[in-house]
């Protein structure tokens, strides 16, 4: 749909989007020495008015892109790795833009017809750039947590005048203030909330570790989660209780006595903020030291820790050792966890190989799984991210066709990507690259002829990026060393 109501086919609307990009280029090179300083903050404005109007055609995109089932066909399985492999964008800005789009997009029904948005309001403002995207992430989060029970009357008033808010002038980090107003009001005696609405509120979001290594999660907890946790924080993360910095600090999560002087002792010690306790109170629960076999299995092996690190590594004593789940602990902390008996440390040589297993039993298949986890990190479909404990052993040269269970026939693959392995003309194959290839001993994808013509075979480089940069800086420091001699 153009400007007004005017239907373009698809070489119109080819055109407006190089115009378009045309146009974005020859503002990017343009000189603003001449405009005056109101001049500039009117341009700004305007600028962010177009900005937000093309950011405000994601949903039409993402729903076409969705009923075309574009995520199925190229492999991504879903719309937000869709989103991140085809733009290149992070996972929480994927999110938000399938989340807006589910809420503002116009859904086409199985008559042919479009349905309107679900919040319509919103939808209008953001087509017209009155309001950013971020103001759209806060009202579509505001809604989402509105009682479900509430009158569809009192829930149009409420998009309304968040909406109302938004465009005239309030800021996006303010909304939430108002959402908190909002629910005082329509819930003042907590009596609209139901089990029903908890329940779907409840979740705990893990992020991905941070530059520094560290891991922010948020999260709700449904009353029966916090009535669990809240006797164990009460005796573990209490003053002086599992305190790292401390030696003496009682710091078991047994059910062993506590000498009461002992922990008095401790707590005058204790320099540490409430949430730094509970924390730390968290550390003790999930111990090595803290029997997890009535857990039982996940993927063929026993729930434990599995450690992976590099064997200059561990001589240097610095760097990182990687779990199964992707996450990095610094070398020191994780040989300290690893004297345990649960959990599992592999070493690798400089090319990848393992050097050292050391497991905490014995399991049927267990070994092969680790030399997985070793090698390939995560799921070997190329741009996913899963890691290793979300993967199952995967045979290249299918069982079927006389493939054998050995480790250079086996590889980590996600479920999703592992149904997509098949021999018909959309099924996805995988081999094992030799070693003409720079990739020798990795598993390699062959996309089907629709999406990749050559069937050339590509590797994931998700769950190695840190390899690879760490090789790229050791070869420049002996550049520069062989200079300097």
């Amino acid at each position: 749909m153009g400007s007004k109501g005017v239907t373009l086919d698809s070489s119109g609307l080819a055109d407006l989007v190089t115009a378009v990009q045309f146009l974005c280029d020859t503002i990017g090179h343009g000189d603003l020495t001449p405009f005056a300083d109101g001049e500039v903050v009117e341009f700004m404005q305007q600028l962010e008015t177009c900005k937000r109007q093309l950011a405000a055609l994601d949903p039409k995109l993402i729903l076409e892109a969705s009923e075309r089932c574009l995520p199925e066909s190229t492999g991504a399985g879903k719309l937000i790795p869709f989103l991140r492999q085809t733009l290149g964008l992070s996972a929480a800005d994927a999110s938000v833009r399938v989340k807006l789009a589910r809420e503002c997009g116009e859904f086409r029904g199985l008559n042919g017809q479009l349905n309107p948005a679900a919040l319509p309001v919103l939808a209008e403002a953001a087509a017209a750039g009155e309001v950013s995207r971020e103001h759209a992430r806060n009202i579509v989060k505001i809604m989402t947590h509105l009682p479900s029970d509430l009158p569809a009357e009192e829930r149009a008033r409420t998009e309304e005048l968040l909406v109302e808010k938004s465009c005239g002038g309030l800021l996006p980090d303010d909304l939430p203030k108002i959402g908190r107003e909002i629910m005082a009001r329509v819930d003042p005696d907590g009596t609209v909330f139901n089990t029903a609405d908890r329940q779907r509120k409840r979740g705990i979001k893990v992020g991905r570790p941070g530059i520094d290594g560290m891991t922010w999660i948020e999260g709700y907890l449904t009353p029966e989660l916090r009535a669990l946790l809240d006797p164990f924080l009460a005796k573990y993360a209490r003053p002086g209780m599992c305190n790292p910095d401390d030696a003496e600090s009682p710091s078991t999560a047994s059910n062993a006595v506590i000498d009461s002087t002992v922990l008095d002792a401790a707590a005058r010690r204790d320099r540490r903020d409430a949430a730094q306790r509970t924390h730390d109170a968290f550390i003790a629960m999930l111990q090595p030291d803290v029997d997890m076999s009535k857990l039982g299995k996940h993927r063929g092996m026993a729930v434990q820790t599995v450690f992976v690190m590099n064997l200059a590594d561990v001589e240097r004593g610095t760097g990182y050792a990687t779990t199964a789940s992707g996450v990095q602990v610094p070398i020191d902390s994780a040989l300290k966890m690893a004297t345990g008996t649960r959990p599992v440390l592999a070493v690798l040589d400089e090319h990848g190989v393992p050097v050292y297993l050391a497991r905490g039993k014995r399991l049927a298949s267990g070994g092969q799984r680790l030399g997985l986890i070793a090698r390939d990190r995560g799921c070997t479909h190329p741009g996913c991210d899963m890691p290793a404990s979300m993967c199952a052993a995967h045979h290249v040269i299918d069982w079927a066709k006389g493939g054998p269970t050995d480790l250079n026939n086996l590889a980590l693959v996600c479920d999703h990507h592992h149904a997509m392995v098949n021999d018909s003309e959309t099924g996805w194959k995988t081999v094992m690259l030799g070693k003409d290839s720079p990739h020798a001993g990795r598993v390699g994808w062959i996309a089907p002829k629709s999406i990749d013509p050559t069937q050339t075979p590509r590797v994931n480089e998700s769950h190695h990026v840190g390899e690879r940069v760490a090789s790229t800086l050791e070869a420049r420091s002996r550049e520069e060393f062989s200079r300097a001699a």
